[in-house]
């Protein structure tokens, strides 16, 4: 039984006062009217209609029936028209996950721009470096920084994740600028906890360097900060150190002994149907940095 259809036809009967107005209104057939208003009777176990060869009426239980079809048709009508105006208009609530590092010095002051051309758009930006699960998390996009899951996911490549050893230029004076990896040894280094416990990089072709870092912590901004200040070398992703690095605060060293760029895409599941917020969203980035 399809209860939304027998209502349609009930009201649809009760509004133009015979079957066959009710028929050519629904494009079916008069008879089909009469098994619709007989298996809602049914399903209510009471009848809804008085009628003979000349006319009909409502019955106590009709008229109620009726003013309660009528509200819950107009709620459907309106939740098509909400569901038809998201499918042309990037509204609600988009939830993306990033790095944290890239997120907060990329894509943050990026997400500006989107939010002054879309008004009715809101994002949440979660930012971790734990690789989540778009469907188990409820996230809509996610960056994701190295090899792309098995998963079937729409990926759409970025620029790659690329680092950056630097100093400030005062202590390289201080202290002098190293030529290969071998240097190091004899610096002030400052390592984020995330790399081998803070004991250590590793540079190209997988080459380790081990030493007892001076500063270590779990906060890259924190280590960014205590470099430009001259405590020492800083490995940490070029999208954190490019401002300070354009400023001249911060001096590039050891460029040919880094480690490879990581792949980075934008990723997200595939829909057959569009969505508007996540679409604009998709669009932008790329337009901005792809």
């Amino acid at each position: 039984m399809d209860l939304l259809r027998c209502m349609q036809a009930f009201v649809a009967v009760a509004d133009r006062g015979s079957f066959s107005a009710a028929a050519e209104h629904l494009q079916v057939s008069a008879v089909m009217v009469g098994k619709y208003i007989q298996q809602l009777e049914a399903h209510l176990g009471s009848a809804l209609l008085q009628r003979n060869t000349r006319r009909q009426r409502l019955t106590d239980a009709g008229v109620t029936y009726l003013a309660a079809c009528r509200q819950v048709l107009e709620q459907v009508l309106q939740a098509e028209a909400d569901v038809a105006g998201l499918q042309r208009q990037p509204r609600g609530l988009l939830r993306i996950s990033a790095p944290t590092t890239w997120g907060s010095c990329v894509l943050a002051p990026l997400l500006a721009g989107l939010l002054r051309a879309q008004p009715e758009l809101n994002i949440e930006l979660d930012l971790s470096n734990r690789r989540v699960d778009l469907i188990e998390d409820g996230f809509d996009a996610a960056i994701r920084v190295g090899p792309l899951p098995s998963q079937e996911l729409v990926a759409r490549p970025l620029p790659p994740y690329a680092m950056s050893l630097c100093a400030a230029p005062a202590y390289l004076r201080r202290r002098g600028t190293p030529r290969t990896p071998a240097d190091l040894a004899g610096h002030d280094c400052l390592s984020h906890l995330a790399w081998r416990g803070g004991h250590g990089w590793q540079l190209a072709n997988g080459e380790q360097v081990d030493w007892e870092a001076r500063l270590s912590s779990n906060d890259g901004l924190a280590l960014r900060e205590a470099a430009v200040a001259g405590a020492g070398l800083v490995l940490q992703p070029t999208a954190l150190l490019a401002a300070e690095i354009a400023a001249g605060r911060l001096k590039p060293v050891l460029r040919d002994y880094l480690p490879e760029p990581r792949p980075m895409h934008l990723i997200y599941l595939p829909d057959r149907r569009p969505r508007p917020r996540l679409q604009c969203f998709v669009e932008y980035v790329m337009e901005q940095l792809g």
